[in-house]
């Protein structure tokens, strides 16, 4: 750090928290540890198979260095147990809340009085201001997503709105990822999934305009060739059997894999963090379908135009090229 000019002291209160920082040293602050990148962590479904009603945050914000509870550094995401006959309360200062039914039934209370009913696999949204009563008919889990760090961070409270509460029905979403499946141009895709939008986001078209939701299939025998982006990806395992995994890290070999990786294998009901820039491949050697439910703060970086997709393919020759594209 650079020494302060002398100049007058009498505004010594008003200048006390200035710093100069040498640009070659102060410019990436993620190259030397001052800044902690965003860790690999995952959590099993074992957290919220038991236990009393409560909500569980996925909490990295000792790893990260910010005020918790923080996933990543713009998204918490938690697991919701609700027992049976109970109800549980939610509630964050955030633009953006997704819940996901990982299993059983229950429904949800707005304070404006608006209630629906849920079921395993119904996915909604809820906007700013939205504190939420769930109540459950049987033994249930939620998986919980919000901006709330972000907003932290900023120092501001999310009061307007900026969508209103919207339900993705199970049904709706198995039918729409099987159309892009039967989809004859499918054959050579790179990943089968349905983006869950809103008709609000045009440009961005995403679920939420801070937050993307992609529900995804992992075909069997299927290896999906390495992507990464710049947005940080919450992975839930939807479903699975043994055999299916994740590799990630930060470099390809000469044959377009991911070189020296780390090995997330698949369970349902699960998370795991997929970090910003890293080259991430899916294997279903499972002998069964799966899917998978990623969770990003993408919406936000479409619109700062900063999300960078790329996908690794490999050459006839040996080789490997990028992309940047969803092929």
């Amino acid at each position: 750090m650079l020494a302060p000019p002398q100049g007058d002291r009498s505004d010594d209160r008003l200048t006390e928290l200035a710093r100069y920082h040498d640009y070659r040293y102060a410019s990436n602050p993620l190259s030397d540890g001052t800044l902690a990148g965003v860790p690999a962590a995952r959590w099993g479904a074992e957290l919220h198979e038991r236990g009393p009603t409560r909500t569980l945050p996925l909490d990295s914000s000792v790893t990260l260095g910010v005020v918790g509870p923080a996933t990543t550094p713009s998204l918490c995401a938690n697991f919701v147990h609700i027992g049976p006959g109970e109800a549980h309360v939610t509630d964050a200062n955030a633009t953006s809340q997704l819940f996901f039914v990982m299993r059983g039934a229950g429904s949800t209370r707005l304070g404006d009085g608006t209630e629906y009913a849920w079921h395993a696999g119904d996915l909604f949204t809820l906007p700013a201001g939205s504190r939420a009563l769930h109540a459950a008919a049987e033994d249930a889990a939620l998986y919980w997503v919000h901006d709330g760090p972000l907003l932290r961070y900023l120092g501001v409270e999310a009061r307007e709105p900026q969508f209103p509460p919207t339900i993705y029905r199970r049904a709706e979403i198995m039918e729409a990822l099987e159309t892009i499946v039967r989809d004859p141009s499918s054959a050579t895709a790179n990943r089968l999934s349905v983006l869950l939008g809103s008709r609000l986001f045009p440009q961005t078209m995403t679920i939420t305009h801070v937050m993307w939701a992609m529900f995804g299939l992992l075909p069997v025998g299927a290896v999906q060739a390495p992507h990464r982006h710049q947005s940080v990806a919450v992975d839930l395992v939807v479903d699975a059997k043994p055999g299916c995994y994740t590799m990630v890290g930060r470099s390809l070999d000469k044959e377009g894999r991911v070189a020296d990786g780390q090995r997330f294998d698949w369970q349902p009901h699960s998370v795991f963090v997929t970090p910003p820039g890293l080259w991430h491949s899916h294997h279903n050697e499972s002998g069964f379908p799966a899917h998978i439910l990623p969770i990003q703060d993408a919406g936000l970086h479409t619109y700062l135009r900063t999300l960078d997709i790329r996908f690794s393919r490999a050459n006839q020759g040996g080789g490997s090229d990028v992309t940047e594209h969803a092929g």
